[in-house]
């Protein structure tokens, strides 16, 4: 697929935080940590195969890629120093810093960057996000196993400090790629030594700002400052990552002073804080939605699809979440290029009772086999208990709802996705083509198992025009087959950023596009009696998206 996409201005929202820390209750020795909390243990960190948040919150606070961001979102270097665009946009040749370690002392190589970039694209590694280096020459062949040959991908290390990256057509979005996870550096010999345990944290080799050193599975990750860092070690000593399932019990610990930040709150803590002078909201590019396995009855019948998705009063989750949602019926985020406010299924419970007649269930008489799948989490389950009784008073169909644990939920979606489930997406990039390459045929993120040549024709040709009307009109068209002729998803709403930070937390910074908002060249100062003051901390780079 041929992809030349301008990049589109999105109003971006950074908010640095000046507050100081005071907890008298802590041990010296432990002045120097910071504490968050994760929902749910990690599923992988393998910066291969993840793909949804929680991972990916941990994996961009232990790992560096080529490229970062900006405090304006914009590319910056990182461990590539500077790089060249040559042949119209079709080469790029970046040039490493010869100054980055590993955590064990080798120096980062391009040869990591090769090695991890085919490993992504090699079919037994079955990564979901191979797709996203598909501009890549050669790239969607080796992964669909039309060439099993790696060396015809574009990705070569001319020497130990330069990569070579070919494209089969020029993106003018692509330096936007390097910044993201799955094309962080890996250590070849360290995978294949450990195989599957590499990610252990007595294996694992990383060059971020801080180490994995302890994984306690339904407790904690400890991460821990790396001295080799090459912008400098942190003088935080530790960062925890608590894994609290309950939004109830974060708030307590949050409370009684054991989180130095709460990233999400049920709703009347919400209320609770609504005008608090630690409290901070945001605009925040990601979306979430109910999914159809088009595969499985009853919703391998569009007619049904359509009928769920308009039986769905979208303004009910901003009242029952209390947190600023926007309700949408569209799948390009308000903010972005290819907003359509207008595209997308209205709520209309009259005309849905009647195409589920026409499907052969009237009064929702048949349906009794229907199941809701989402993974376990405060505001998961009020979610789906709102749509389980919106679909019981709007279609007389009882629906039943299953959760699950984050990572079981994962790898069911992935290998045997159920009729109904929940996900959500956000920005990997500033650009509308993250959000609408998530259906194309060839995404390893479509778990509906839906299809459509026009629509993957459609988003081609956006990827291909550097006329923004014209690409805004593709993505129109696009969005109609996915919403209103096809049905793939049922969007809901977009979310906004409510958070609260203890007043000893600085320089926490924000984005519109964070899925796990995390600190930035932070600065978090505890005092003890004497109020000695500890100096600042640096926990990486801004965090773009992927499932959440």
């Amino acid at each position: 697929m041929k992809r030349v996409v301008p990049l589109i201005g999105v109003v971006l929202v950074v908010v640095l935080l000046f507050l100081v820390i005071q907890n008298n209750h802590e041990e010296k020795d432990s002045i120097q940590t910071f504490r968050y909390s994760i929902p749910t243990d990690p599923p992988t960190l393998d910066w291969s195969k993840a793909t949804d948040s929680v991972s990916i919150d941990v994996i961009e606070n232990i790992m560096q890629g080529l490229i970062q961001y900006d405090e304006n979102l914009q590319p910056a270097p990182a461990i590539a120093e500077s790089w060249k665009v040559l042949d119209g946009g079709k080469r790029y040749v970046f040039n490493l810093r010869k100054d980055v370690k590993w955590t064990d002392g080798q120096l980062v190589r391009a040869q990591d960057f090769e090695y991890s970039w085919k490993r992504l694209l090699n079919p037994e590694t079955a990564a979901e996000y191979a797709y996203f280096i598909f501009d890549v020459v050669g790239a969607e062949d080796y992964n669909t196993g039309k060439t099993k040959d790696a060396s015809l991908v574009g990705v070569k290390a001319l020497d130990d400090f330069t990569l070579e990256v070919k494209l089969r057509a020029p993106a003018s979005y692509f330096l936007h790629i390097p910044a993201f996870m799955v094309t962080y550096p890996l250590r070849k010999d360290v995978v294949e030594k450990f195989k599957d345990d590499w990610i252990k944290p007595e294996n694992i080799v990383t060059c971020g700002a801080f180490k994995l050193k302890e994984v306690r599975y339904k407790d904690k990750i400890v991460l821990v400052s790396n001295p080799s860092y090459f912008e400098g070690e942190p003088k935080l000593q530790e960062v925890h990552a608590l894994v609290i399932k309950s939004d109830h019990t974060a708030v307590d610990l949050y409370e009684t002073g054991k989180l130095d930040i709460l990233r999400r709150m049920p709703p009347l803590t919400i209320e609770k804080y609504k005008d608090h002078p630690s409290r901070v909201t945001l605009p925040f590019l990601r979306g979430y939605y109910y999914g159809f396995n088009i595969t499985k009855k009853p919703f391998d019948d569009v007619r049904v699809r359509k009928a769920f998705a308009m039986a769905i009063d979208k303004n009910v989750f901003p009242e029952l979440l209390k947190g600023g949602e926007v309700p949408v019926t569209s799948w390009v985020p308000p903010g972005m290029a290819g907003y359509e406010p207008d595209v997308g299924l209205k709520f209309n419970p009259a005309e849905a009772r009647v195409l589920l007649a026409q499907a052969g269930y009237p009064n929702g008489k048949g349906l009794s086999e229907v199941t809701a799948y989402f993974d376990s989490r405060d505001d998961h389950k009020m979610i789906a208990e709102k749509l389980q009784q919106l679909w019981k008073q709007n279609l007389n169909v009882d629906v039943k709802l299953e959760n699950q644990e984050w990572k079981v939920h994962l790898r069911q979606i992935h290998i045997d996705p159920p009729q109904m489930f929940r996900l959500g997406w956000g920005a990997d990039f500033p650009d509308p083509d993250t959000f609408m390459t998530l259906f194309t045929s060839n995404s390893g993120n479509n778990h509906g198992r839906w299809k459509n040549k026009n629509y993957d024709e459609l988003i081609s040709q956006a990827a291909t025009t550097l006329d923004l009307n014209l690409r805004k009109s593709l993505y129109k068209k696009a969005q109609k087959l996915l919403l209103e002729d096809e049905t793939a998803i049922a969007p809901l709403f977009f979310n906004t950023q409510v958070l609260l930070n203890k007043p000893w937390v600085k320089n926490f910074e924000f984005n519109s596009q964070n899925i796990e908002n995390e600190i930035e060249k932070s600065k978090v100062f505890r005092e003890e009696l004497e109020t000695k003051k500890i100096d600042s901390a640096s926990f990486t780079k801004k965090l773009l998206g992927q499932i959440v």
